[in-house]
């Protein structure tokens, strides 16, 4: 157990409650770390609180001030990109071409699954191409946010990414520990075996995909979607988005908008993350194969007999590769690249001068800053609960209700609720999963059960994350899709659970029934479909709605309101 015992869920549980009921996150996160502060020094614990606001800035080798930078530079391209009119320009060409709300947010769920090296360049790059796009088609921030956030974490997990190189690490880890190394399957091996029972993830990019396409919604997010197009307010009234740029940049330069003004820096952003990525993985890479007396150049590491061999090894130096780069450092070049060519296009058309440059630039780092606070907060939330032993409590609480049928259901919701707590799916993941791939190993007649176990913690890591607004993913997709973080948690949270509920019910399945994934996979995708078809009906019936937000239900329900008034008139 963990030196605080239960009071080390009081810090994030407070947090988490105060932000979700006042819609207030900064001073919710902020009295959340100071009860952490209050509960580690058996005082008043003002000190401690600012000590760990600031060690959360420098952790890791300035990891997180890398990430700052990058916020803040993309920020100011977003900025450039609106003052030149390229913002404009995209919504005079969605007008033109796109003629439906299903269009666009298929287009955003496929380029988030596209985007699935590395879950922040995915938020950043969908939901800051896609805002002005979706606005023009009056799809909700909430909705937009949801796309992104739902897809960005989900696909990392699957792809070649480094987040798969960080669960390859885990595993070959806790096997080491463990002492059966050399008798184990390689870490890649359990891996490849762990994707069907990472079944949050897979049904979470599924899930996306079924809200977008049929177009119905429930909870807040169908008040959202009619909204949105009754009244054109893509947010809430009084929602606090954490990226307003109309209101703080004012009118963009209206005399030519250009789609290259804001495609070019876009891509420009995309091509410099990847290569920069890429490059710093190599060299990361290759140094260590030199260390070890193994080939530097990737055709000479790559070998084996047969195709499947060659795939296999291909793939493994892939991973390797991309696991090795330094994604904080890509990110905030390509930010900088992204700022750079904005402004030279911006001179090249003779839109504005140097000075007006440099102050679009100055203007953008302030449309990020209750952003960059939130994420600050979000980070020593964080470590305040890794201080308290929160995870270490939470996991020694459920070891005693452990059986082999149960054990991906009780390592999901373990997994979950350290996310969800601490606001970290990597540091969930990072404690999760040597306890879980022990246990399983133990309850097994070898490693059959390892697998699962390893899928089950990164499905609850990933639920854990997309429910919380103490995330840092769920903070930047509400940051560049422009929505209000606690809007976006409300709306997102009946989706996600969805999904949970579904992918509890896959692992009882094959738990008690020996269901295998190749059945209970499509079978959740077929639940999945129901409730969102049944739950939608249910929630438009109960509050007078259509259960799909189209032009024509907000016709409908604008007569409605006007029929309403007309009878309340006549009564008078």
């Amino acid at each position: 157990m963990a030196e605080f015992g239960a009071l080390s869920l009081v810090p994030p549980l407070l947090a988490i409650g105060l932000a979700i009921v006042t819609r207030r996150p900064m001073l919710s996160l902020f009295l959340g770390i100071w009860s952490g502060a209050a509960i580690y020094t058996e005082s008043l614990g003002i000190g401690q609180t600012f000590d760990w606001i600031v060690a959360a800035i420098i952790v890791d080798d300035g990891f997180h001030v890398q990430i700052l930078v990058f916020t803040l530079l993309l920020g100011s391209g977003v900025a450039l990109i609106w003052r030149l009119g390229g913002a404009l320009a995209v919504r005079e060409w969605a007008t033109d071409h796109l003629e439906s709300q299903r269009t666009v947010g298929m287009t955003t769920w496929i380029l988030g699954v596209a985007m699935f090296f590395d879950d922040y360049a995915n938020t950043a790059i969908v939901g800051s191409t896609m805002r002005e796009i979706s606005d023009e088609l009056r799809i909700s921030r909430e909705k937009l946010a949801y796309i992104v956030d739902s897809t960005a974490a989900p696909v990392a997990t699957l792809g070649i990414s480094s987040w798969v190189a960080f669960q390859l690490s885990l595993i070959s880890d806790a096997y080491e520990s463990m002492g059966v190394a050399e008798e184990a399957p390689t870490a890649f091996a359990t891996f490849v075996r762990s994707i069907p029972y990472n079944t949050y993830a897979l049904l979470a990019i599924v899930m996306v995909g079924i809200i977008v396409y049929t177009g119905r919604d429930y909870g807040e997010m169908l008040d959202a979607e009619h909204r949105s197009w009754t009244t054109g307010n893509v947010n809430r009234e009084d929602a606090q988005p954490l990226q307003k740029v109309e209101e703080e940049l004012g009118a963009p330069i209206d005399q030519r908008p250009m789609l290259r003004i804001f495609f070019a820096p876009v891509v420009v952003l995309i091509a410099v993350t990847l290569a920069s990525a890429f490059w710093t993985g190599y060299q990361s890479w290759a140094t260590v194969q030199a260390e070890a007396g193994q080939p530097t150049s990737i055709g000479a590491a790559v070998e084996g007999d047969g195709i499947e061999a060659l795939v296999s090894a291909t793939v493994q130096v892939l991973v390797d590769i991309v696991g090795a780069g330094d994604f904080a450092t890509a990110l905030t070049w390509g930010s900088f690249a992204m700022v750079v060519s904005a402004i030279l296009l911006g001179l090249a058309y003779g839109l504005f001068d140097i000075g007006e440059a440099v102050d679009t630039v100055l203007d953008g780092f302030g449309i990020m800053l209750t952003a960059v606070t939130i994420l600050v907060l979000a980070w020593t939330i964080s470590s305040v609960a890794d201080t308290l032993g929160t995870g270490d409590y939470v996991a020694g609480l459920a070891q005693g209700y452990l059986s082999a049928e149960l054990l991906p259901v009780l390592i999901l919701f373990v997994a979950a609720f350290v996310a969800f707590t601490m606001g970290s799916s990597w540091a969930t993941m990072g404690l999760v999963t040597p306890i879980a791939v022990q246990v399983a190993y133990e309850f097994g007649t070898g490693f059959e059960l390892v697998p699962v176990a390893v899928g089950a913690v990164f499905s609850g890591a990933i639920f854990g994350d997309h429910s919380s607004p103490i995330s840092d993913t769920t903070v930047l997709s509400a940051t560049f899709s422009g929505a209000d973080l606690i809007d976006h948690v409300r709306t997102q949270l009946p989706y996600a659970a969805t999904v949970f509920v579904v992918v509890v019910g896959c692992y009882l399945l094959n738990g008690y029934l020996g269901v295998p994934a190749i059945i209970f996979l499509p079978l959740g995708v077929i639940a999945l479909v129901g409730l969102v078809v049944g739950l939608s009906r249910v929630d438009a019936d109960r509050k007078d709605l259509e259960p799909v937000a189209t032009r024509r239900a907000a016709d409908i329900d604008r007569r409605g309101r006007e029929g309403d008034g007309e009878l309340s008139e006549g009564a008078e």
